[in-house]
């Protein structure tokens, strides 16, 4: 069984039995679970990516049924669904609920209907909109809990997860210097992703942001962010001559350290194209981690084409109209490719 301790943060040494569960590649992921901590007594954290995420909810429930760890409340945070895993966590989310544990479920994904439906009436607290990044929904919806200074933790979140225009955001968004929000934000973010294979570097900035401070505040964490930029900076100077071009997109295999999610963004500037995905392969899976970024004249909504499209090909995949990203079996990768391809031409027509 996998062991739940490679997972968990505990963050403070009190009798709470709530648990956080959030996104750990992105501002607005441990943002949320900052603001969750601020906001409750939570007694520990788990960071996953979408490809671990429902084997992590797992070992929760097992450890919840084999009583090694007796929460009574779970907030799950920024863990978008595809319709290849949303079976399976309600059925997950129902047996948890069984041992009388109370489930939170916070998230700015695509959601299927039936699966809302199916969450509410098994008693989840469903917290939901595309509109709005997960940390600002937080922030609003425990704003009272909450002291005046989280908001600058949903910023970034909106920020860096480029939802700034939306209503809610917008609000929070203009109370700050842009200049100081973008700087704090962008160097948050590459502290995050240089920190992806380091507990303990991503359970002291969920410390420090709970405590209310800047991300100047973390220790060694402007260096990071330098540093970072500087392997950005090679990354970018590697991959421009590797940039293959389909028809309506462009796509990349990525053999550099930083993640896919950041350099696919290098290579939509670089390609021209509407549409780009870098993809990068996971042994233990037999599968392609995949990072999708469109451009203003993509008229495709990518989320939703990813899900459906992952979805019929074995893997699983969705997000926003213009960020979303896929897990695909390694030998379905090229027909993904070809897939997504003709979806976008479809939709130029």
């Amino acid at each position: 069984m996998l062991k739940i301790s490679a997972y968990i943060q505990n963050l403070d040494n009190t009798m709470s039995k709530i648990l956080c569960l959030s996104h750990k590649e992105d501002v607005d992921g441990l943002s949320s679970a900052a603001l969750i901590k601020a906001a409750f007594n939570v007694s520990s954290v788990i960071l996953v990516d979408y490809a671990n995420f429902i084997k992590v909810l797992e070992t929760v429930l097992n450890e919840i049924r084999d009583r090694q760890s007796a929460y009574n409340h779970i907030f799950i945070c920024d863990l978008g669904l595809s319709k290849k895993n949303e079976t399976v966590f309600v059925n997950i989310i129902k047996k948890i609920m069984s041992y009388g544990c109370k489930v939170t479920y916070i998230d700015h994904h695509d959601l299927g209907v039936e699966t809302k439906s199916q969450l509410k009436e098994i008693g989840v607290k469903l917290i939901h909109s595309i509109d709005e990044c997960t940390s600002v929904q937080i922030y609003y919806k425990y704003k009272k809990k909450l002291k005046p200074h989280a908001a600058f933790l949903a910023a970034a979140g909106a920020i860096t997860d480029y939802l700034e225009t939306k209503p809610k955001a917008s609000t929070i968004v203009s109370k700050y210097d842009r200049q100081f929000l973008m700087l704090e934000a962008s160097a948050l973010s590459y502290m995050i992703s240089s920190g992806q294979h380091e507990t303990e570097f991503l359970s002291a900035i969920i410390e420090k942001l709970s405590d209310m401070k800047y991300p100047h505040d973390i220790e060694e964490g402007f260096d990071r962010a330098k540093k970072y930029a500087q392997k950005v900076s090679n990354a970018v100077k590697s991959i421009e001559d590797r940039i293959s071009i389909g028809n309506h997109l462009a796509y990349l295999e990525s053999n550099v350290e930083l993640s896919s999610s950041l350099i696919v963004n290098f290579v939509l500037g670089l390609s021209g194209k509407s549409v780009a995905l870098v993809y990068r392969f996971k042994a233990d899976i037999n599968s392609y981690i995949i990072s999708i970024r469109g451009s203003k004249e993509c008229m495709v909504h990518l989320g939703r084409a990813v899900n459906s499209i992952s979805s019929d090909l074995g893997g699983s995949g969705g997000g926003h109209d213009r960020a979303c990203g896929a897990v695909i079996p390694k030998e379905r990768m090229k027909t993904f490719i070809e897939k997504l391809d003709a979806v976008i031409s479809n939709n130029k027509n």
